[in-house]
């Protein structure tokens, strides 16, 4: 009697109708998600390169205009010059008053700003309770939304005529008026950046300084700050980098007279009002009047670019990670 050994037969493996109705759906989504992360990533490439594009278009155009002014007019005349008059007779193309009148400007609102923004940040950092810090924050954000123009006209028929009681021989169109409303302008940006470099300063530093005896007023001026320091010293160069470039405002209330003093009570012009100016078509277009305006533009340019590349350069220097 024999017996018949049969082997056991394999058979394939075949996906049940249920999996294969799993994987063509999960396939599906992943090669949408391949195309979304596709199409947002050349989405965020045009922005970046459009953003690159504009600047270049501006320092070229800047550029080409410039070098039609200077081509009539040496660039050692234009940055050595004591007098300016592009468009009276007889004509001087000496930059300095206008370099003059915005430094003046941007110092006066310096010396508003950086103090009281500082102090406004360390109040609001460090003093402030939650309820008053809610309510600081929007006043503080609504003087940062107001136009310029508003300053302007707020220096001009407000602030100048409290100053003449104080100054009977102060004229209309001053420094003074036009400084001092600037450096308001601009503290919410120095109180905003340096607020928000003293909060990241870990609560640990302060914890340890009160541990050892300190008081509030002594972690908050020689440890906080100090550790917030690049922050602040960036919060600094902005806000004047933004007092340098203002236009309507200087424009209003400092007048248009293009004298080189440091005398704050004088009527001053700066290179944005200059700009502003002839922009309004008191130059013909092409002439070497009107090219003043890029020329004048190029330098305000370098002048503000200078100083954003100082601020970065104090942040990577003094940058202190926790």
């Amino acid at each position: 009697m024999g017996f018949e050994i049969r082997r056991p037969q394999l058979l394939a493996a075949r996906p049940s109708p249920a999996s294969a109705a799993g994987e063509a759906p999960l396939f599906k989504r992943s090669s949408s998600r391949e195309w979304e992360g596709r199409a947002a990533r050349y989405f965020f490439f045009l922005c970046a390169a459009l953003s690159i594009f504009t600047t270049v278009g501006i320092v070229v155009s800047l550029f080409s205009q410039a070098l039609a002014f200077f081509g009539e007019v040496s660039v050692w005349e234009f940055l050595t010059g004591t007098r300016w008059s592009p468009i009276l007779k007889p004509n001087s193309y000496g930059v300095l008053p206008l370099v003059g009148g915005t430094l003046l400007v941007s110092a006066l609102a310096a010396l508003v700003a950086l103090p009281l923004g500082l102090g406004t940040a360390i109040f609001l950092a460090e003093y402030a309770p939650d309820r008053l810090r809610r309510v600081i924050k929007p006043v503080l954000e609504i003087l940062a939304g107001i136009p310029t123009v508003v300053y302007g006209y707020f220096a001009l028929t407000f602030v100048t005529p409290l100053l003449q009681i104080v100054f009977p021989d102060m004229i209309v169109f001053n420094a003074l008026s036009a400084g001092l409303v600037m450096g308001i302008m601009i503290i919410p940006m120095v109180s905003s950046l340096s607020e928000d470099a003293m909060m990241a300063v870990p609560r640990s530093l302060r914890q340890a300084a009160y541990a050892l005896g300190a008081t509030r007023m002594e972690v908050s001026l020689r440890v906080v700050v100090p550790a917030a320091l690049s922050g602040i010293v960036a919060s600094f160069i902005l806000a004047i980098s933004r007092a340098i470039g203002e236009t309507m405002l200087v424009t209003i209330a400092a007048g248009a007279t293009p004298n080189l003093t440091w005398n704050p009570l004088d009527s001053i012009q700066a290179m944005t009002a200059y700009i502003v100016q002839v922009s309004l078509g008191e130059a013909a277009h092409g002439s070497l009047e009107y090219n003043t305006i890029f020329a004048v533009g190029l330098l305000l340019f370098m002048m503000t670019l200078l100083m954003s590349l100082l601020g970065q350069w104090v942040v990577h220097r003094w940058r202190e990670e926790y």
